[in-house]
């Protein structure tokens, strides 16, 4: 968590880019050079192949809902104000999983495989439906 209780991890080297184009409205994938699978959360390294060849690419913001649970009790900053809220995982047009924040939508009107779009709040990707 940052410093600044927002929720989103601070930035180092690595991950400065994925959370500047979240600041900007982009969802950023890391895809594999050598077997070409894309992957979530960002690594240096591909977790399907091993190879270091990965770049950095922006994602459709298109997924559908895996699976989630509805939060009623956290006491950790900033979570405990946003209460109850519905924790996700997702699965990415672009083939990863992620694990992320409905919004827009109870826990008891989410349907499993239900579409989704990505949207930014204080510059972390959630998502919300739509399609």
């Amino acid at each position: 968590m940052s410093a600044d209780g927002s929720g989103a991890p601070g930035a180092d080297a690595f991950t400065r880019p994925y959370w500047e184009a979240a600041a900007a409205g982009r969802l950023l994938i890391r895809r594999c050079r050598d077997c070409g699978r894309a992957h979530h959360y960002p690594r240096e390294f591909c977790p399907h192949c091993w190879s270091a060849e990965v770049a950095w690419e922006e994602a459709s913001g298109r997924a559908v809902l895996y699976t989630w649970s509805t939060v009623h009790r956290n006491d950790l900053p900033p979570f405990g104000g946003r209460t109850p809220y519905v924790a996700a995982v997702v699965d990415l047009a672009e083939g990863p999983r992620m694990m992320t924040e409905l919004v827009g939508c109870a826990g008891e009107d989410a349907v499993a495989g239900m579409a989704l779009r990505v949207a930014f709040r204080d510059g972390v990707p959630v998502f919300a439906p739509g399609g």
